[in-house]
């Protein structure tokens, strides 16, 4: 007796069954005979043959690369696939004829569908790019939005999430199309050459193609503008499309292409000077421009386009299976969530801020990183955490005094020190320490039955609200039916203990719930700011 483990686990999971196109007919017709009747008999030979067939399809992938990096010429392109298909098609008739003439002791389903592969391993496979947009090391595990969203979804089917990192638009084609993943998220919209080789999921999130400069640089006011300067690019074909459409009005426009360069690399590059201008996808550039504050959005290139997970052409039951969960009403609320997760934050950036932030940290954050190192090793906590939330109470000013009397370093108020034994407010390593000390106790509160980086951010909305008004809060939001216990639920609760229809009925009544979200979120820009100046090769994140 054979086992399907021993011979082919999913005849859908594998790329040689490129039938979709004209000309295909025959070879459609007997895959999809095979995968609806799902034989037990002469499987094994049938399925040794078609083997063949994958062989031959992995000598494309050089094709398919020139084909969206160089743009060779279809008609080259298209004698090679004739070719192609008559090899296909003769494998494919000795399979049948040894198929039909062939019977083993098999009694079990050899051929699962694309879907039921990957239930069968147990495992979905993503391919990504390592960056903010995407999927990278955060402090409390992985995270990024397109990292996150495909997680959500293999939750759904039941299955483990495997990452796997791609730079490249062509290498993630090329590794779908050898079936060596499932889902391709690459944070930016594919370009017309893989659209016509992949197929597509729904759309999900709105991006631009931005021209980016820095303060001080190229004036451009008008597309014409761009035939002063040379413009520095990725490989993404979406943005290179846009630059040739752009190319067709104003024949002077011209750019390089740096292969081995990142979206996030050619940002530090402008900023630094190296090069003046740029192109890059707006949900990048929103997330990084609390690290180079300096940069700036001359215009947009062409109407704004959708990101979608791209798949292998054939797979088309975990295509309707993604096309099905993008559609129920609990996917859009995560969607929303993580928006709201990764880029909620960062809509009141302020340049002034940020810039006088980032000098700060170089010119003023040495006099004291000592004070917050040895606290937060003390009690537990990031010295980069604590830091960024002093930034965010006094601007690092031991003497910052407020018209509600708190004080110091860490702003506490007269009745908060006492309960920590903090005599002097305004002494820096004493105010350092207390308030480490009360944010650690606040932690401690929140629970352990909170995953990270939800605690942390609770616990950081109680130091500003306090914590019987944080208990109102998650009080609240089981009273709408919402989770008490994530800082999404709560940054959508917190405002509503300004309203009196909802804080007549709380215990601790009114409070200023906005202020305790923005003071949040600037936190976690600081934090991530001053990450990102601490350790410039690596970036962690409080919540991405």
């Amino acid at each position: 007796m054979c086992d399907k483990n021993c011979l082919w686990p999913a005849l859908g999971s594998y790329p040689f069954l490129h039938a979709s196109k004209k000309g295909s007919a025959p070879f459609a017709w007997l895959i999809g005979q095979i995968q609806a009747d799902r034989p037990t008999s002469g499987s094994a030979a049938v399925i040794g043959v078609l083997f063949a067939c994958q062989i031959i399809d992995q000598r494309l992938g050089s094709l398919f690369r020139s084909v969206i990096w160089n743009g060779w010429p279809w008609s080259s392109y298209y004698i090679f696939f004739q070719m192609l298909k008559k090899l296909k098609h003769t494998a494919v008739c000795l399979a049948a004829l040894v198929g039909s003439i062939t019977f083993t002791s098999c009694d079990r389903t050899l051929m699962l569908n694309d879907l039921e592969a990957v239930e069968d391993r147990g495992e979905l496979v993503l391919l990504t790019r390592n960056n903010s947009a995407c999927y990278f090391e955060a402090a409390h595990g992985y995270a990024g939005f397109e990292f996150e969203l495909a997680r959500a979804f293999a939750h759904h089917l039941g299955v483990k999430l495997r990452t796997v990192i791609v730079e490249e638009e062509a290498d993630m084609v090329e590794r779908l199309l050898r079936g060596e993943a499932d889902i391709a998220a690459p944070g930016f919209p594919f370009g017309a050459p893989t659209n016509r080789m992949v197929n597509l999921g729904p759309g999900y999130l709105e991006v631009h193609e931005q021209v980016v400069g820095r303060r001080g640089g190229p004036a451009i006011l008008r597309p014409e503008d761009l035939n002063q300067f040379q413009l520095w690019v990725t490989r993404n074909s979406a943005g290179l499309e846009q630059l040739k459409v752009l190319k067709d009005r104003y024949d002077d426009i011209r750019w390089r292409t740096l292969a081995d360069r990142t979206s996030e690399e050619m940002l530090h590059m402008v900023w630094n000077e190296s090069v003046p201008l740029t192109i890059v996808e707006s949900n990048v550039l929103t997330l990084n421009q609390r690290y180079y504050p300096e940069l700036v959005v001359h215009m947009n290139l062409g109407e704004p386009q959708q990101l979608r997970w791209a798949m292998h052409p054939q797979s088309r039951h975990l295509h309707r299976a993604v096309a099905q969960w993008f559609a129920q009403a609990g996917t859009q609320e995560t969607i929303k969530g993580l928006v709201s997760h990764y880029y909620s934050h960062l809509e009141d950036f302020d340049y002034v801020d940020i810039a006088r932030y980032r000098r700060r940290i170089f010119n003023l954050l040495p006099k004291y990183k000592n004070y917050f190192e040895g606290a937060a090793d003390h009690y537990g906590l990031d010295w980069q955490l604590i830091a960024a939330q002093s930034y965010q109470e006094s601007h690092w000013n031991p003497r910052a005094k407020s018209f509600t009397g708190v004080r110091g370093m860490m702003m506490l108020t007269l009745e908060t020190a006492k309960t920590l034994g903090l005599k002097n407010r305004m002494a820096v390593e004493d105010s350092i320490y207390a308030g480490t000390r009360y944010m650690a106790r606040l932690h401690r509160l929140v629970g352990t039955d909170v995953a990270e980086p939800d605690r942390t951010l609770i616990a950081l909305a109680a130091y500003n609200l306090g914590f019987g008004h944080l208990q109102d809060a998650r009080l609240l939001a089981r009273r709408m039916g919402k989770p008490d216990n994530t800082w999404r639920s709560l940054r959508e609760v917190l405002p509503l203990l300004q309203q009196k229809i909802y804080y007549q009925t709380l215990p601790h009544g009114y409070a200023r719930g906005t202020e305790a979200v923005q003071y949040v979120d600037r936190i976690r820009t600081y934090y991530q700011v001053l990450n990102m100046a601490m350790a410039p090769d690596g970036m962690k994140a409080v919540g991405g």
